[in-house]
Formats: structure tokens, sequence, C-alpha cells
């Protein structure tokens, strides 16, 4: 599978065949950590799954750039980002 993309449908029927629970239930526990993930972090909260995965808004700040195709500055205004970062174990699976 190390070549290949997961779809939310192939991940939510691998998480249902793994804990028995039906695809409907799984699906809908995912669309709600999804939802409450991004309205945490819409808030500026941090929200950490130890050892797995971490989501955090940043600040960029306001800064010069250039247009590729004619070369002119152009502004980009500051914003929000969001900074996912990899847990020790999410890291340890990879190696």
């Amino acid at each position: 599978m190390a070549d290949k993309n997961i779809t939310k449908t192939e991940l939510v029927a691998s998480i249902a065949s793994s804990t028995g629970q039906s695809q409907a239930t799984v699906s809908g526990v995912l669309d709600a950590l999804f939802k409450t993930v991004s309205e945490s972090v819409a808030k500026g909260s941090k929200v950490s799954i130890p050892g797995w995965i971490a989501f955090e808004q940043v600040d960029t700040a306001a800064r010069t750039g250039r247009n590729p195709q004619t070369g002119a500055e152009i502004k980009i205004p500051a914003g929000k980002r969001v900074k996912v970062t990899a847990g020790s174990k999410l890291k340890a699976a990879v190696k």
C-alpha cells in the first residue's frame, strides 16, 4: 500500500472491519473528529493526539514575493496557516 493513496471510503471500511462497527458509525465518528479538529484549530487551540499527530494555527508575516511568469514583485499579506506535526509513534511506524 506504500504507493497508493487511501481514500476516506477505504479508511472507513478498514476501521469498520477492525473494530466490528458499521461503516456508517465509523464515518460519523471520523466526520465528527475532522469537524472538531478544524473548529478548534480555527479558534486558535492546539489539538494533539500524543505520540501521533498535532494540529495548530500559526501566523505568517507579510512578505514580498515574485510572480514567476513576469518576475514582478507582489505583496503577500500576513495570514494564518495550519501546522501539522507528526508524533513519535507515527515517525517510528514510518521507519
